[in-house]
């Protein structure tokens, strides 16, 4: 039993604890609190059942730290409930996207998920005394990991934790953005030597949307996403448009409207985009002329100029601007080449 489950016993809940989970109640919203409460399993069916629902979310957040309290609920168990609150709401946080490596020519190392677990938390705790691990195992062999992070004299902070997704037998980790970027290195390095291998480097890929990350990753476009279907969209706005079309249409005109929807097509593939709502260009370039005068020309520091593109969905807004006559097919490579590449920053420089 973990050392807060044994104040429990002796004192009740812990105060702490008792402050940690009644927040986290109060989180969630009324209409998914017993499919997340079913989900984390720690109140019996029968406990369930004595609880009004109906209250206000006061007074049952209330009702339900009691009945926590009666089962002698420990640091861990509030956290595994804040996991699940998490991964309901996922598209809350912002994820960037970990590539590990190892060393040329080595085998992959089958190691098992609990085996990452132990070493991963040991690696922690050794480097820093007050930190709390959480871990909850979810699809597809992977893993979901809250670390609340302390110092050598303070005690974990319950109310900021990093959240890391790992899947086993990959080289791919999604973190959670936080403000604590001090102990990111730290994590990255738990991270490789309980997966067994040798380096971790962030990837210029970064979004809410984490179920469209993990697909861009593992190149598992075709699948189906948290969006509606583009292609019957496309298909959709082309009869529109041919429903109105005046028939003195020219022969030029629907060939040219078939190419650009083939075109797209080809590009973009006939099934959704992953879900990405923005994408950053940093272009870097020493000013160029045939003319050896003027003050541009004797400057030494490049030209800088950021440009961002943003869209609740980036990928799928893209797709449409050559069917709506918003832009000429084929698009640039630099913008439909986000998914391939596993980018959504790029830094562009004089070759």
């Amino acid at each position: 039993m973990s050392p807060a489950g044994e104040v429990g016993r002796a004192k009740g809940m812990d105060e702490t604890v008792a402050e940690f989970i009644k927040r986290t109640l109060l989180k969630i919203p009324m209409t998914e609190m017993m499919t997340i409460l079913k989900a984390w399993d720690f109140l019996s069916e029968n406990q369930l059942q004595t609880v009004n629902f109906r209250n206000r979310k006061e007074s049952l957040a209330q009702d339900l730290v009691l009945l926590c309290e009666e089962n002698c609920i420990s640091l861990d168990d509030a956290a595994l409930l804040e996991i699940i609150y998490t991964q309901f709401h996922r598209h809350q946080k912002v994820w960037d996207v970990f590539q590990m490596t190892k060393e040329p020519g080595e085998d992959t190392d089958l190691s098992d998920m609990e085996q990452f677990k132990s070493s991963f938390k040991k690696i922690l705790q050794r480097a820093l005394k007050n930190v709390t691990v959480t871990f909850r195992d979810a699809e597809e062999n992977a893993v979901w990991i809250r670390i609340a992070w302390g110092t050598q004299y303070r005690k974990p902070n319950q109310y900021k934790p990093i959240y890391a997704v790992y899947y086993s037998q990959t080289p791919y980790a999604f973190i959670s953005s936080s403000r604590l970027r001090s102990n990111i290195p730290l994590l990255g390095q738990a991270l490789t030597v309980a997966s067994k291998h040798h380096r971790i480097m962030k990837m210029d890929l970064r979004s809410q949307y984490l179920d469209s990350l993990k697909t861009i990753v593992f190149k598992q476009y075709n699948q189906t996403f948290e969006t509606h279907n583009s292609t019957a969209s496309l298909q959709e706005g082309r009869l529109g448009l041919d429903i109105n079309v005046d028939p003195r249409i020219i022969h030029e005109n629907r060939v040219e409207k078939d190419r650009v929807q083939r075109v797209t097509q080809e590009i973009f593939g006939d099934y959704a985009q992953p879900r990405l709502e923005f994408a950053q260009y940093k272009l870097e370039t020493k000013f160029k002329s045939d003319l050896n005068r003027g003050i541009l020309a004797e400057r030494e520091e490049p030209l800088r100029c950021l440009v961002k593109f943003s869209s609740p969905h980036l990928l799928e807004a893209l797709k449409s601007l050559a069917p709506a006559g918003i832009a000429d097919a084929p698009l640039s490579p630099l913008l439909t080449c986000i998914p391939s590449k596993g980018m959504n920053y790029f830094k562009i420089k004089d070759k």
